[in-house]
């Protein structure tokens, strides 16, 4: 039996947090969407000329090169180096896009209207980067770094989520009485240390202990 190239492993795979699949690229702009989730996230590859079904159709010239560099120099900033390179799968070529994660976050992608948005992969779909993730990214770059004024506010924060799974924003604002500014202010302070991290789950966004387990 035929062993399965390098190629048709990675679309046996299937589409998840890093990876993608594009028919073809048709707009720059939806792929710096993808570019910038990858370089936000763990980075990844993106397989150009795969349906979304796995199905290789290929691609019909370099002008895919084109439209993806537009995307990564144009439509995303800072710019996103990438890599490149065209394999021969079933006498079809098929161009991999691959995303390194980035050192210089947040990344954001220009849509229609010219505002700039940052994205997070997330499983297998790009969803908008919430303001604390931005904040904390921003605090990370920040050469001064961070300092944290030990207050009640911070004590309750951390011995309830030693005593619940999560916190979301809205209930930190309602055990606290914190306005939602100084209660992401708080929790972006403890996301720019790595003392706690951020979970999307399917209804919201929640926060959790570094490290935590989440069902």
């Amino acid at each position: 039996m035929k062993q399965p190239t390098y190629i048709q492993k990675l679309i046996e795979q299937g589409e998840h947090q890093q990876q993608d699949f594009k028919f073809e690229i048709s707009d720059s702009r939806k792929i710096a969407k993808t570019f910038v989730a990858f370089a936000n996230t763990d980075g990844g590859k993106l397989l150009i000329g795969v349906k979304d079904n796995g199905a290789i159709k290929g691609i019909k010239s370099m002008e895919e090169f084109y439209m993806a560099e537009a995307a990564a120099t144009m439509y995303s900033k800072p710019e996103i180096e990438f890599g490149s390179r065209e394999w021969n799968v079933e006498g079809k070529k098929i161009l991999v896009i691959t995303i390194p994660p980035g050192d210089r976050k947040p990344y954001y992608a220009e849509d229609d209207n010219g505002k700039w948005l940052a994205y997070v992969r997330v499983h297998d779909q790009n969803i908008l980067a919430n303001r604390v993730w931005i904040n904390a990214w921003r605090r990370k770059q920040n050469p001064v770094g961070t300092i944290i004024n030990y207050t009640e506010n911070e004590r309750m924060l951390l011995e309830y989520l030693e005593d619940n799974d999560f916190i979301t924003v809205a209930k930190y604002k309602s055990i606290s009485g914190l306005s939602r500014y100084k209660a992401e202010n708080i929790l972006t302070n403890f996301l720019s240390l790595d003392l706690i991290e951020i979970v999307f789950s399917e209804k919201s966004v929640v926060y959790r202990l570094a490290g935590e387990c989440f069902e």
